[in-house]
């Protein structure tokens, strides 16, 4: 079995819970997964995987080298093609379709997507810099004090926190509980937030166990 899938972020909600307490949830939908085919390398064994299928009327935006790969294999063109890890001791099936049932409620995973972007910011706003003071007298309150370029070694070190651009940059949040699976609506509820915009592709790993 894969140990990855891809979904779509399409907003957060609330759901109950057992105890009758609400928790907040991302809802991603997971389209169903196609195996194309096997890959083995020195180091072991990957399965090459398609991610959300291409729609009939848009096959020709497709560039025709990954039509012909498609064609070869026999299934319908994807949108997404990802090597990915397989869980030991499980056989690949090409062709085989893989979709969210393959997770199970109350199991952990890493997910990871490109977080919303924010432009240039200050540092205030981008690392929580606590700012300078606001009584009289101050004539700066929300910028950048001294970077130490009057000290030991009389230069900026490099890696110092400072105003610049903020998001448009992958993050991974590790360990979310798989709070409901619906395998009719190909939906996934996982709690907690999810980085990224709203139908911003995600990245589900399973986390091994």
């Amino acid at each position: 079995m894969i140990k990855e899938l891809l979904g779509k972020k399409i907003g957060m909600t609330q759901i109950f819970a057992q105890n009758a307490d609400f928790i907040g949830v991302t809802a991603l939908e997971v389209e169903p997964a196609c195996i194309l085919e096997k890959v083995t390398y020195p180091e072991g064994v990957k399965a090459r995987v398609g991610y959300f299928k291409v729609s009939d009327n848009k096959i020709n935006k497709v560039k025709k080298p990954l039509l012909g790969f498609f064609k070869k294999i026999g299934v319908p063109p994807y949108k997404i093609v990802k090597e990915v890890d397989v869980e030991k001791d499980n056989e690949i099936e090409p062709k085989k379709e893989i979709g969210v049932d393959i997770l199970k409620e109350g199991e952990f995973v890493d997910v990871r997507a490109k977080s919303k972007g924010r432009g240039f910011q200050g540092g205030m706003k981008r690392h929580g810099w606590r700012g300078q003071p606001r009584t009289h007298g101050s004539t700066t309150h929300r910028r950048i004090g001294s970077s130490g370029s009057t000290t030991f070694p009389g230069r900026i070190i490099k890696g110092l926190k400072m105003p610049g651009h903020m998001g448009d940059s992958y993050v991974t949040v590790k360990n979310l509980k798989v709070v409901k699976v619906d395998s009719e609506k190909n939906i996934l509820y996982i709690c907690g937030a999810v980085p990224g915009a709203q139908g911003a592709v995600v990245s589900i790993k399973r986390v091994s166990v």
